[in-house]
């Protein structure tokens, strides 16, 4: 499992992904902070960016914030 941080901002006007270090990302996302749109969207943008399925990344910490932790699950 590889963890991965993440700060999102939502409401942005386009979804855009900036790799800050090795392990440390800021993805901004169309969609509101809200019912977990942002949160979904931020999953979606970095499982693209990382050229991996979706449903390998989980949220693990932050969900109600703007910093968050995402798990990779990597399969062998």
């Amino acid at each position: 499992m590889t963890l991965i941080k993440v700060k999102v901002f939502p409401g942005s006007k386009k979804t855009a992904i900036t790799q800050k270090a090795e392990d440390s990302f800021e993805i901004k996302v169309k969609g509101k902070a809200e019912r977990g749109e942002a949160n979904k969207e931020a999953s979606a943008a970095l499982a693209a960016y990382l050229n991996i399925p979706a449903k390998t990344i989980k949220i693990i910490k932050g969900a109600k914030s703007p910093n968050k932790i995402f798990s990779i699950r990597v399969s062998n």
